[in-house]
């Protein structure tokens, strides 16, 4: 999780409701319980719920695999909303349910293009020149 400077980390109990929704949302989504078209039959994977302090809103991070209309799917998803939060509330014993929003999960593109560009050539002959003139640095203070 990305903060911006000066912002507080969340607390246990945010993690742990966090971990909750993410759980239940999942599984929500996996039985298909929305009846949306655009919802029905994609694979849709929640990789993270943040809370916020007061628990009243929650982000929930989706990434449909395979790339399927990932637009389509968020908006199917918004619309589907209020029908997630009434499930919610069923299954969980919150003094208030939160309110949902969704937002598409770009870390796993973020993490894919940083491990090419730590595999590129360009960063493999940096490091290499950086271990040849440590080496060389270690070789004149042994005498």
């Amino acid at each position: 999780m990305t903060r911006s400077r000066g912002a507080k980390a969340p607390s246990q109990r945010q993690l742990r409701v966090g971990e909750e929704l993410r759980h239940v949302m999942a599984r929500l989504l996996n039985a298909g319980e929305a009846h949306d078209p655009d919802l029905a039959g994609a694979s849709i994977t929640v990789s993270e719920v943040r809370v916020s302090p007061d628990l009243k809103n929650a982000t929930v991070f989706v990434l449909p695999l395979a790339g399927r209309q990932e637009a389509s799917v968020l908006a199917a998803l918004k619309r589907a909303a209020p029908f997630f939060r009434h499930r919610l509330a069923e299954e969980m014993t919150l003094r208030f349910t939160p309110r949902l929003s969704f937002q598409l999960d770009h870390s796993f593109e973020e993490a894919d293009r940083i491990e090419r560009l730590l595999h590129s050539e360009r960063v493999r002959q940096d490091l290499a020149a950086e271990g040849e003139a440590e080496q060389a640095e270690d070789d004149d203070g042994e005498d």
